[in-house]
């Protein structure tokens, strides 16, 4: 069934890239694999995925144990302050940077070895209250101070819009995040990524500049 969902998203990845002259090599397909159990992991892993995205640190520390090397580890959710040393140390990528004192602890406890922690800084597109992320007008103050850190090495945004029904709203939220981005990239910073998009919207998300796309629903079924 996983393997069959694969092939799906994939096919979608691909009829929207064609759409807007892209290449589907550069979409990242991250399988959000929060409560997913290890054997539905591996079977996702075993069907050619290699990107998964936990929410929780202990849950992913478990499921990184079980299954072992091959699999590239990106944290989703939000981050506890007191947790952000060990997210800092077994994580490949953090996605929801949006706060200097978390990541100064990234920075502070990132392995040498291991070489700089990709991040993304989280953006609240929608100014929800409920929810994490910057504001827009607060994003190149924050940029600014994230790139002196050494060992976090700076990829792009991230965000996580309200839900839209309709393509043509979802298109109009992700193009102002592309906007951003693109303002970014002219004022010098070097990012290369958009992390957005999900189930419900993620090729209104690809045909306006995703990168990344975190898909639960669509890949493992409902939870």
């Amino acid at each position: 069934m996983i393997s069959e969902n694969i092939k799906k998203i994939k096919n979608t990845i691909h009829e929207c890239c064609k759409n807007c002259n892209k290449d589907p090599e550069e979409i990242i397909l991250i399988g959000a694999s929060k409560s997913q159990s290890i054997s539905t992991i591996k079977e996702a892993l075993d069907s050619g995925l290699t990107h998964f995205g936990e929410n929780y640190l202990q849950e992913a520390e478990e499921k990184m144990d079980e299954v072992g090397d091959g699999v590239i580890w990106h944290f989703i959710g939000s981050i506890q302050s007191r947790k952000a040393k060990r997210i800092s140390e077994v994580f490949d990528w953090v996605h929801t940077v949006d706060s200097l004192k978390v990541a100064k602890k990234l920075d502070t406890f990132r392995p040498i070895e291991k070489g700089p922690l990709n991040v993304c800084v989280q953006i609240n597109i929608d100014n929800e209250e409920t929810k994490s992320g910057l504001k827009v007008d607060e994003l190149e103050k924050f940029l600014y101070e994230v790139i002196k850190l050494k060992n976090l090495e700076l990829r792009g945004l991230m965000a996580i819009p309200r839900p839209r029904e309709k393509e043509v709203d979802q298109r109009q939220v992700f193009k102002q995040i592309r906007d951003e981005l693109t303002n970014l990239q002219n004022k010098g910073f070097k990012l290369d990524m958009l992390s957005m998009g999900m189930s419900s919207d993620y090729g209104a998300a690809i045909k306006e500049g995703a990168t990344m796309i975190r898909i639960g629903t669509d890949l493992f079924g409902k939870r």
